[in-house]
């Protein structure tokens, strides 16, 4: 099925610089209202890294829209490629990022973006995306399936140390293996998350959620331990349907690299579940979960 992408950025009129750059691949026929998937990059994540394109157009062959886009805080700039804002990417704090998903989330209801079914939601998430898209899901309430990769089951992963010396600093410096790129993380990011710990908290999230969930994780995974996954699963409602899977010998991207050079085995059963996933939840009329 041939697709189409469709761009579309904002800017919050009360902090002008603050901007949201994002991207809708549709089947290129489409006519009527779409199912559609909101799919939330991870940290020093962006919407074009990787495996992201090919999932959105897996997505759009399958009959659905994928909405995709860099997060304010993301520190990626206009070229969509280069973490050429520092300084937003200094200012992202978890509570900022929601704002974000809930603003564009808001807009794909709206037909904004685009021919799509109001009611008829999916949200994907990696890594730290995948938190915050179980965080985001517990408070909208009205989505119908999630997928998650290598999800966070907690965003406070700094030890003692480290959150006295970035009090004292005033930031934390982020190093990004893939460019070598040092990128500041301001104070800010552990200041909000220490406000709204509470509402932050991925395990209770779960506990609220009515969508059913698919969760995947690599068993080697490095970045995010395989018990990450563990913990999410027992604290998924029970009889909801979710389902979760380690697929063994896999790392934190399934062996996707910037740029995607290959598609291995392990990422196309991923992609082949997730888009199965939605299908199966999305694609047909029904009740709300």
């Amino acid at each position: 099925m041939a697709t189409i992408s469709r761009s579309f950025s904002f800017h919050y009129g009360d902090e002008p610089t603050r901007v949201v750059r994002g991207r809708v691949r549709l089947p290129a026929t489409a006519a009527g209202p779409l199912p559609w998937v909101l799919v939330l990059h991870g940290f020093k994540g962006f919407m074009d890294w990787g495996f992201f394109p090919l999932l959105a157009e897996r997505l759009a062959q399958a009959g659905l829209a994928a909405v995709c886009f860099n997060s304010s805080g993301s520190g990626i700039g206009a070229d969509l490629e280069s973490f050429s804002d520092p300084e937003a990417f200094r200012r992202g704090t978890l509570s900022r990022q929601l704002e974000d998903v809930e603003r564009v989330r808001s807009l794909a209801r709206s037909g904004e973006l685009g021919p799509l079914a109001a009611e008829r939601a999916g949200l994907f998430g990696h890594s730290r995306g995948g938190g915050l898209a179980l965080v985001h899901a517990a408070e909208a309430g009205d989505y119908r399936a999630l997928v998650t990769w290598a999800a966070l089951d907690r965003f406070d992963r700094w030890d003692e140390p480290t959150k006295a010396e970035w009090r004292r600093a005033g930031k934390l410096s982020v190093v990004n293996a893939r460019t070598g790129q040092v990128l500041p993380m301001g104070v800010e990011v552990l200041e909000d998350f220490e406000r709204q710990r509470e509402r932050l908290d991925v395990l209770a999230a779960c506990r609220r959620l009515r969508a059913p969930v698919l969760g995947l994780h690599g068993a080697l995974d490095e970045a995010v331990e395989v018990a990450c996954l563990r913990r999410l699963e027992a604290a998924l409602p029970p009889g909801g349907g979710s389902r979760t899977r380690i697929l063994e010998g896999q790392g934190h991207t399934f062996g996707a690299v910037h740029p995607l050079l290959a598609v291995t085995p392990a990422l196309e059963q991923a992609l082949n579940e997730t888009v199965a996933w939605f299908a199966r939840h999305l694609a047909a009329e029904g009740a709300r979960p």
